[in-house]
């Protein structure tokens, strides 16, 4: 689903991204963990198209898009969904137009269409309720979930998430951490998923949503679960990555830093 190749990225004498590969399997979640600089933010640009690399090649589906035009790249965002840290809503627009932004800009829906497709998804998100408020009316947790609301516009293949739980309170946090995990397996949605948030990046890693016939949702745990071994951990540190792979692996990994960053005490210690 997506590829980076030696991808190097530098900001005039800062060099943030260096000679960095790795895959996303479709269905696969990365979560991209490391310090702030580290390079964590500018890999989803680099997704995105938004800043393109100084060397390397960057494949979506395939697509090289390091060559793109503005034009392609366009297209190609539009299979990307982005979960922005404060939900980067339009502060003068409602919740109904935040979300339905770009079906009102760039479908030929009509107004009732757009006004369906936009309960859903806030159905989705648990707030539909609340589709006539403005973000100044809706609290931090409220406006994370509006913004994936807006990210699932068109059914997207890939969602990007930026810290989305930073600053939030604990059960607001479990509720967009569940968010997140509800659209990768009742969804089956390629999930990046950049965060400091240690936690509920261990709750990506070991739970898992299913759905009962009465359409009830569960979430268990099980590290074992189908859906838990297509979880996959990057750590960056000075603009390389120095970790790649499973929770497990994470927590057992001897390396020092790995192990200072993550908060245990070094097994050579």
């Amino acid at each position: 689903m997506i590829e980076f190749r030696n991808v190097t990225k530098a900001f005039e004498n800062d060099v943030v991204l260096k000679a960095v590969s790795f895959k996303i399997s479709p269905g696969e979640t990365k979560v991209i963990i490391g310090v702030s600089g580290s390079g964590k933010s500018t890999i989803l640009k680099l997704i995105l198209g938004l800043i393109r690399p100084d060397e390397g090649q960057i494949l979506i589906e395939s697509q090289d898009i390091t060559r793109m035009s503005e034009h392609e790249l366009v297209q190609v965002r539009r299979r990307i969904g982005m979960v922005f840290q404060e939900g980067a809503l339009f502060d003068s627009l409602s919740v109904r137009e935040n979300v339905g932004y770009r079906l009102f800009e760039e479908s030929a829906l009509s107004e009732e269409e757009i006004e369906v497709i936009v309960l859903r998804l806030l159905g989705f998100v648990g707030l539909t309720e609340a589709i006539d408020k403005m973000p100044s009316e809706l609290s931090g947790g409220m406006k994370r979930r509006v913004g994936i609301a807006r990210a699932l516009v068109g059914s997207p293949k890939v969602i990007l998430y930026d810290e989305p739980t930073a600053g939030l309170d604990p059960i607001t946090k479990k509720t967009i951490v569940e968010l997140m995990i509800k659209l990768r397996d009742l969804e089956g949605v390629t999930t990046v998923f950049v965060t400091h948030d240690l936690r509920a990046a261990a709750t990506i890693a070991s739970e898992y949503a299913v759905a009962e016939k009465d359409g009830n949702l569960l979430f268990r745990r099980g590290a074992t679960d189908l859906r838990l071994t297509n979880v996959h951990f990057i750590m960056l540190h000075d603009g390389a990555i120095c970790f790649e792979g499973s929770y497990e692996q994470l927590r057992e990994s001897p390396d020092a830093y790995v192990r200072s960053f993550v908060g245990w005490p070094s097994l050579t210690a």
